[in-house]
């Protein structure tokens, strides 16, 4: 029997988790059997409850013994999720209490630590990972909810997701999927290639109306027109006109979202947008917003960059991108939330990011800057959509407006059919790329020994780039990556079985791509063999350094600009000795200039103002580097090079801390990071040994130390 939202039960579990009704959409999904284990696909606007259809389909699996898996596309998400799913903590139609974990990093885990979890809330990497290291839990998942399902289409992330559901098709059939998404073109597609009915519903809580600004005149999609008062200090222009729409929001006590085309021009628009905010700001908004400028600078990073941050928000007016710190993402998410930023100038990221709606969407400029391109082209349709789909506070407003500024020499008309009026774009399938072929071809081998070449080649063809693609196409992309795989002894055959080698079983629980794991072989191998004696500890720095960020697997490889190739030259001519092959300095990146500076303890300062890499990259840079350093150690160690294991070793928890290698003991103690672990060895406490001995009132004394610390030390040390 197909419960409905009058059955007793389900109005209990609604009235625990704060729900008196259920949304259209929400209705629909139980009519069409989301409580009898039915497969759905859901695309709905933002807002518009498909969160909870998830936590309804939850509880009913928990009900039966069966686990739940939710698979989000980032961890931003992974954490907000995390933090709505716990209400089911408070759920007493169940016999027992339900467990709920995260997890979205260390590739290299077998996820056992999440056994004992009901409900399980992972990043589409970290699923892929507990795939490969074959944890048993997974075949107690009853359901499966996959959050941003539109992101199949995406460049970086579309591969990994499409295996994922292949897999979950094949290896647990009897497993309930619900795909969710805001926006899908060829949802019926969709739907077909996963096995699930299709629920579309465009019902969402607050009104969405867009539309164009031209010439002071905002046109929308229900007919009505207003004008927007300009700045009469400064000349019209599309960011100009983008502050005039935005204030024009605020004005009517609603909150706007300036969507920015670089992160330079997020800074400039919030600058330019707070001379007109903090004038309209009363004294309990002003004293909020000075609370929360002061939380940036204690908290923030010291670069130029925070400070401005620091300095606008202090008006009402905020930006957000990912060059900021984290500690500077979440005050600034903060603030929005709470209404101290009355408006927030971001990038598109923040669109794929953390939920914050707003009265008013507002587009700058629909183009955008794509390297595969060289140059700026428009953003697509669905880019668009999703965009818009921030429009709108469900708990304040009763619609939401989504606005595009027509730029100088683009008709105003033509933006108005392409976006208003179109469609978005088909998903298309991303596994036409080689990289993810090699890549998830050697984790199917890893993972299931033993496999046939008809086996392989028929899991392929039970994916979307087999239901979109020709067969031929399909089997030949794998044909090809198996002859790689083969060739570079990450994989063999016999009698048509493939297995993956020790290289290549370590290769994909590292979660590498397969040229990565082969292009360190070939540079581990060919460094002669070393004494091993702790002289050898800092032999090869800058050598492996480059073989990390010029891996295929590094991320973010910053370009070189012209007044970065003096200081390259610098670093190449003083650690010269530091290399182990030859190098074109063409290839290198500015990532290799901030890696080096990092474990050089170079400030926060100067790797943002003189080198360009904002908080946010110096961060995304160690935390790939660390990743690919601990790599490395593992490929030094299947090719038997322990000579190797200790530099190795010693480098990896240099990138992790930002160190030089003095430190290296000092950050073993625990609450102690790289100004900690300096203001220690400047103190004349240049090891633990030397740490046991002096009297704590003294170690509080010493700078960026203080009572607390010291006493935590003390602790440790005895």
């Amino acid at each position: 029997m197909t419960r409905t939202a009058s059955d007793p039960k389900l109005k209990i579990i609604l009235n625990s988790l704060g729900h008196s009704s259920l949304y259209p959409p929400q209705q629909l999904a139980l009519s069409k059997g989301l409580l009898e284990g039915k497969n759905l696909l859901i695309t709905t606007p933002t807002a518009s409850g498909k969160t909870l259809i998830a936590v309804i389909a939850a509880i009913k699996a928990i009900e039966k013994g069966l686990k739940v898996v939710y698979l989000t596309p980032l961890r931003a998400i992974a954490t907000e999720k995390y933090h709505y799913l716990r209400v089911l903590e408070n759920i007493n139609t169940i016999d027992k209490k339900i467990r709920i974990k995260i997890a979205t990093s260390d590739y290299d885990s077998s996820g056992i630590e999440l056994a004992d979890a009901d409900v399980i809330i992972l990043t589409n990497e970290k699923m892929d990972s507990v795939i490969r290291h074959g944890a048993e839990w997974i075949s107690d998942v009853g359901l499966f909810v996959i959050d941003e399902v539109h992101l199949l289409g995406d460049r970086e992330r579309g591969p990994t997701l499409e295996m994922i559901l292949t897999k979950i098709r094949k290896i647990y059939p009897r497993s309930q999927l619900l795909a969710l998404s805001a926006t899908v073109a060829n949802s019926e597609d969709i739907a077909m290639w996963l096995g699930c009915e299709l629920i579309q519903n465009n019902w969402r809580p607050t009104k969405l109306v867009e539309g164009v600004y031209e010439h002071g005149i905002v046109s929308m999609n229900n007919g009505s027109r207003f004008k927007v008062e300009t700045s009469s200090s400064t000349s019209s222009t599309s960011s100009t006109s983008a502050i005039d729409i935005a204030i024009d929001s605020v004005k009517n006590s609603g909150q706007a979202i300036i969507f920015a085309e670089t992160r330079k021009r997020t800074s400039s628009l919030a600058i330019r947008a707070a001379e007109g905010i903090s004038k309209r700001l009363g004294r309990n908004a002003k004293a909020m917003a000075a609370e929360a400028s002061s939380r940036i600078i204690k908290n923030g990073d010291d670069t130029e960059l925070t400070r401005t941050l620091s300095k606008v928000i202090a008006r009402g007016v905020g930006f957000h991108h990912a060059g900021l710190g984290q500690a500077s993402r979440e005050i600034v998410e903060e603030s929005f939330k709470s209404g101290i930023i009355k408006i927030l100038i971001a990038t598109p990221t923040l669109a794929a990011g953390v939920n914050l709606p707003a009265r008013r969407v507002i587009l700058s400029s629909i183009l955008r800057y794509d390297a595969d391109h060289g140059g700026h082209i428009p953003i697509s349709v669905l880019e668009y959509k999703q965009l818009c789909g921030r429009a709108g506070r469900p708990k304040y407003d009763t619609f939401g407006e989504s606005i595009i500024v027509a730029e100088s020499g683009i008709n105003a008309q033509e933006i108005y059919d392409h976006y208003i009026l179109g469609t978005p774009e088909p998903l298309r399938s991303q596994m036409t790329n080689d990289r993810a072929v090699r890549v998830h071809l050697l984790s199917t081998i890893a993972t299931i020994p033993g496999m046939k070449k008809f086996e392989i080649h028929e899991l392929f063809q039970s994916t979307l780039f087999a239901q979109q693609y020709r067969k031929e196409t399909v089997d030949f992309k794998v044909d090809t990556s198996l002859r790689y795989l083969e060739c570079e002894e990450l994989i063999k055959s016999r009698n048509d079985r493939y297995i993956a080698t020790d290289f290549g079983r370590r290769t994909s629980l590292l979660y590498i791509d397969p040229a990565t794991a082969v292009e360190f072989r070939k540079a581990i191998q060919s460094i002669e063999r070393q004494r091993t004696d702790k002289n050898n500890d800092n032999k090869y720095v800058l050598g492996f350094l480059h073989l990390i960020s010029n891996s295929p697997d590094f991320y973010p490889k910053l370009s070189l600009r012209k007044k970065d190739i003096e200081e390259l030259n610098m670093i190449f001519q003083q650690h010269s000795c530091e290399l182990f092959y030859q190098i074109d300095k063409q290839e290198c990146s500015r990532s290799l200039i901030a890696l080096y500076k990092w474990i050089d303890e170079t400030s926060d300062r100067v790797l943002s103002d003189r080198f360009g890499t904002e908080p946010g990259d110096m961060h995304r840079i160690a935390e790939s580097s660390e990743w690919l350093a601990y790599s490395l150690y593992e490929v030094s160690k299947v090719v038997k090079r322990e000579d190797l294991l200790s530099s190795i070793y010693n480098l990896r928890i240099r990138i992790k801390y930002g160190i030089k290698e003095d430190l290296l003991s000092l950050v073993t103690l625990e609450g102690i990071g790289r100004i900690r672990a300096r203001a220690l060895y400047d103190a004349g406490l240049t090891d633990i040994r030397k740490l046991t001995k002096i009297p704590e009132s003294r170690l509080s004394s010493i700078p960026k130390i203080g009572p607390t610390v010291a006493k935590r030390l003390k602790e440790q040390l005895t």
